[in-house]
């Protein structure tokens, strides 16, 4: 295997016209945090984009920063902090899940989560990383130079292909640039805990919360085996977090409005400040599932209502532990003993006995083998299918860029 190291645009471009000449497809790479996500890969040649980085334009009076896409999110997040700033979106840190040394989450880059659309349980309130995704430069499979978007928050010129790119895990074009909206990092945060509800009513609770005007930003449910494992001065009760952002007088009024309205049949706790934001931390990295490391963990998404039922079908079935996160929207499994990973009992469940529910299953950490035997991603209609293959033929017809790290031949 062959490896190059472009420092610059022009470098990129060249690199990606060799492969193409030589028709040896590249697997694009930088931090190599993200490796474990999706099909693996074994090219002939890796393109590290590890040199397109730094900050270029970070104008925080207008909440917009431009950075080389190999940029570290250490680096990005300084930056911000000094300025009162952050990445709203809460990009996860996936070391511990990937069972990675600690230094690998220095390695992390911001065009690594745009690439994935890695978003944490700010997402509710503040949107998903595609939505803070303002434009970019790249290189297509065509070895083409070409950008899209732009460095204003409202940008209304052409098709939105910073969304595109995001979620595409490297299959379309090689990113050099970025271009992101950040926001006000705030004043003050606390999270408000429900002890002791069962899945039902802990979720109907959260649901309250995020339809009342008290502006949630986190909404978690933990059952009791992983909240023990997890928030140890909480004892065994299972718990259902809602965490407040603001102003320290709005943060204080909203808490005592979320404990009146919600609290008055449950034990209760409050996080604050770095408590907080530790507790939210573990849920954003998944540290609740992350440990023993051989089990196969998966992040589900549905309609919230679904997800506290799914996830007790699915311990029911399997040797799984599980929790939720968006309010139930997205629960995250880690399964333990099954030969498939779990892949068809928790796909069936999506679906229901009915055969018409709706969501996706992705396969969020397993071995090679086995990323290789199931689908990593939830296999698409026959519609979907051709759409997508469209658009890689638009961007990358001799599959040149990471080939089948999403779908296999593709």
């Amino acid at each position: 295997m062959s490896g190059v190291a472009p420092a610059d645009l022009g470098e990129l471009r060249d690199a990606i016209g060799e492969a193409l000449i030589a028709d040896e497809p590249v697997e694009l790479i930088s931090g190599a945090t993200k490796r474990g996500l999706g099909r693996p890969l074994q090219l002939p040649r890796t393109l590290d984009l590890s040199g397109l980085a730094g900050i270029r334009d970070y104008q925080s009076s207008e909440l917009v920063l431009t950075a080389g896409a190999a940029t570290p999110l250490d680096v990005i997040e300084t930056a911000l902090a000094q300025a009162g700033q952050m990445l709203a979106f809460e990009p996860p840190d996936w070391t511990g899940l990937f069972d990675l040394p600690a230094s690998a989450a220095g390695r992390a880059t911001l065009g690594g989560v745009l690439a994935c659309n890695l978003s944490g349980p700010r997402r509710i309130k503040a949107g998903a990383a595609r939505d803070h995704f303002l434009g970019f430069r790249g290189v297509s499979g065509r070895a083409e130079v070409f950008k899209a978007g732009g460095k204003v928050v409202k940008n209304v010129t052409g098709y939105d292909l910073p969304k595109l790119m995001a979620g595409s895990y490297g299959t379309l074009a090689a990113l050099e640039e970025v271009t992101i909206k950040v926001l006000p990092r705030p004043e003050a945060t606390c999270t408000v805990m429900l002890c002791g509800l069962d899945p039902t009513a802990a979720v109907e609770r959260l649901n309250r919360a995020l339809a009342s005007p008290h502006e949630v930003s986190g909404a978690a449910y933990l059952p009791a085996s992983r909240a023990a494992a997890s928030i140890p001065p909480l004892g065994s009760h299972s718990i259902a977090a809602l965490r407040l952002e603001g102003p320290p007088l709005s943060v204080a009024f909203r808490r005592e409005r979320l404990l009146a309205e919600l609290a008055s049949d449950c034990e209760t706790a409050v996080l604050e400040a770095e408590s907080s934001a530790e507790f939210w931390r573990a849920i954003r990295d998944v540290a609740p599932l992350s440990r023993p490391v051989d089990r196969v963990v998966w992040r589900v998404s549905v309609a919230p209502t679904r997800g506290a039922e799914l996830g007790e079908v699915i311990a029911r079935e399997l040797d799984a532990s599980w929790y939720l996160d968006w309010g139930g929207g997205l629960l995250w499994v880690a399964v333990s003993g099954a030969e498939d990973g779990g892949a068809a009992v928790i796909r069936a469940a999506i679906r229901g006995g009915d055969g018409h529910g709706t969501g996706h299953a992705t396969l969020v950490r397993g071995s090679p083998a086995l990323r290789r035997a199931v689908p990593v991603f939830e296999p698409q209609s026959p519609q979907l299918a051709a759409l997508a293959a469209r658009i890689k033929m638009s961007f990358d017809p001799h599959k040149i860029l990471n080939p089948g790290r999403m779908v296999e031949g593709s």
